[in-house]
């Protein structure tokens, strides 16, 4: 276990790596608390920070609370010329005079075939608009720097900030894991501007950072998000019991980057 490290009047936090001042007790990028250890597993798997109640951090000129804890609420406080956008769903509650807008989007037909969602909305500030995915886990705060690819298993994002571009894509080899038209991954990139992506995990969520080559297998139900750089590929794992053979398929992650997965995992319809 390691403490946050000090850089004379400044502290770095564990999660995110923002720099923030001396006397903060919760990172000011991220919102992960400062003054707690960095919790690392025997087999390098850190856990997610889980943010306290009411904890509060910013993103351009916006702020964003997180509250409750079973089943968590982002409310945002949009400044005037920012914009955030969402799976409509999502949405909880809004001020009136928050606008809302559509996001033009590619690949219709794929996407009402994979059972995503049809429609990505925009609210624009200025004003208040809170998010909530229904269900049980936590919020998981990911900033992402200059020039970032994210992906993300569909139905997981909560929110994102108009920095952020996004598409999807398909892992055409998960379609034997998962007995279905296979998983999709929603892409989150980032050019010459710092943006802001919030995930919903269920149950308790950790992250590893693989080295290049190094590889670990996932069940594909537990697989949350992953750095583009990672590969994912499909293998099955064979299980003789007496006469019979059982076959086991995972999610074959391959370095270097991070993997982040979810302790609770859901298998969605489109899966």
């Amino acid at each position: 276990m390691v403490l946050p490290s000090r850089d004379m009047d400044r502290i770095e936090c564990q999660w995110c790596k923002a720099q923030n001042d001396s006397g903060q007790t919760t990172c000011g990028t991220c919102g992960a608390p400062l003054d707690a250890r960095n919790l690392v597993s025997d087999s390098g798997w850190k856990e997610a920070p889980r943010l306290k109640d009411m904890t509060e951090f910013k993103f351009s000129n916006s702020t964003c609370q997180v509250e409750g804890e079973l089943v968590p609420v982002a409310e945002i406080n949009l400044a005037q010329g920012d914009s955030v956008f969402f799976e409509h769903h999502v949405l909880l509650w809004k001020d009136e005079a928050a606008p809302l807008s559509a996001m033009s989007l590619g690949g219709g037909m794929k996407r009402m075939l994979g059972g995503m969602p049809m429609v990505i909305s925009i609210a624009h500030g200025p004003g208040r608009v809170a998010f909530s995915r229904d269900a049980s886990g936590e919020v998981v705060v990911l900033p992402l720097h200059p020039s970032m690819e994210l992906d993300v298993r569909e139905h997981a994002f909560l929110v994102a900030s108009h920095s952020i571009s996004y598409s999807f894509e398909r892992i055409k080899g998960m379609t034997n894991v998962l007995h279905g038209e296979g998983m999709y991954l929603d892409r989150f990139v980032t050019t010459g501007e710092q943006g802001i992506l919030l995930l919903h995990g269920y149950g308790n969520v950790f992250q590893r950072t693989l080295g290049e080559g190094e590889k670990i297998l996932v069940e594909p139900g537990g697989f949350l998000y992953k750095d583009s750089s990672v590969q994912m590929n499909t293998v099955q794992q064979n299980v003789k019991t007496g006469l019979m053979r059982h076959g086991m398929y995972l999610a074959e992650m391959t370095g270097p980057g991070r993997v982040g997965i979810q302790s609770m995992y859901v298998h969605h319809h489109s899966e």
